[in-house]
């Protein structure tokens, strides 16, 4: 179970890093907002498509949870990345990364506060190696730039969207005894009609970039990929291992990201492989030392 959860949890931080590189390329091509909308559309419509004859089998059971399964849509997934996408417009891409190595720590507390889950030395030495890993590709391997890092309310949007994150992976601990193709399909449809509003704030405010053809491919990849192959495998890692665990992996987002942006032209360099290796080697670490 676990080597299987680890193979899903890497999966899904692969297609999320590929995601940030997607929200660069489309710039210009369709705006953050209607790119959520659209993207959490496809997504549910394709789910409807080919796992019909599972959500029929689950419906009852679907009926009785049907607000909770909706609300994980819209915290997980509308909630954080409407508030990512709104912290990039007055914080730095360094602060958003940083931060966003914050969501394992908030699931460790959350978990602790809420359930006395334990948390042994080894996985805070691996949050702190892999929180560093992330911070060297954050920085381009000039760590010192933290300390002249300044903070705005960017920033505290930012945490705002990390809270939402680390709430999604808690509460998927009581989401119903369905199968996972069922939660996702209901979860994405929460986090559609959460996007409408949104859409409508950009179409108000004269910030909407209605999508061109690369803005349409954009919108179908991040359906297919950044949402429904990542966020089942997610569910799964976290089902697989828990959350403390699975939590961990995040940190992996963005040196996946990092590392994929070099297929776009960027140079190879060292901090790259001594980030990803930091990455590895705390969750390795974590792993290692658990509480059993």
């Amino acid at each position: 179970m676990s080597a299987r959860s680890y193979v899903y949890l890497i999966i899904a931080t692969l297609c999320w890093g590929a995601n940030a590189v997607a929200g660069k390329i489309a710039i210009g091509h369709v705006s953050p907002m209607m790119l959520t909308f659209w993207r959490w559309t496809l997504a549910f419509v394709i789910a409807v498509i080919i796992w019909l004859p599972q959500l029929k089998e689950d419906w009852p059971a679907m009926k009785r949870q049907w607000a909770l399964l909706m609300l994980l849509g819209v915290i997980g997934y509308t909630g954080f990345n409407a508030f990512l996408y709104s912290a990039v417009l007055y914080t730095s891409a360094t602060n958003v990364a940083i931060e966003q190595a914050g969501i394992p720590a908030l699931i460790f507390l959350g978990n602790f506060l809420l359930f006395r889950t334990r948390v042994s030395l080894a996985q805070i030495a691996g949050f702190a190696m892999a929180l560093l890993g992330v911070a060297l590709t954050a920085t381009h391997g000039d760590l010192p730039r933290i300390l002249s890092l300044e903070l705005n309310r960017g920033d505290a949007l930012m945490l705002l969207a990390i809270v939402a994150y680390a709430a999604y992976t808690i509460l998927l601990r009581w989401r119903p005894a369905v199968h996972w193709k069922s939660v996702m399909t209901l979860s994405a449809f929460g986090a559609m009609l959460a996007a409408l509003p949104l859409v409508g704030w950009e179409i108000a405010a004269g910030a909407v970039t209605w999508p061109d053809a690369e803005g349409w491919a954009i919108a179908l990849w991040t359906s297919i990929f950044a949402s429904l192959i990542a966020q089942v495998l997610f569910i799964l890692g976290v089902e697989g291992i828990g959350a403390n665990r699975a939590g961990l992996f995040i940190n992996l987002v963005p040196v996946f990201g990092t590392l994929i942006s070099l297929m776009v032209g960027e140079p190879l360099q060292l901090f790259h492989v001594i980030a990803l290796a930091l990455a590895l080697g705390g969750i390795a670490i974590a792993e290692r030392g658990r509480p059993r």
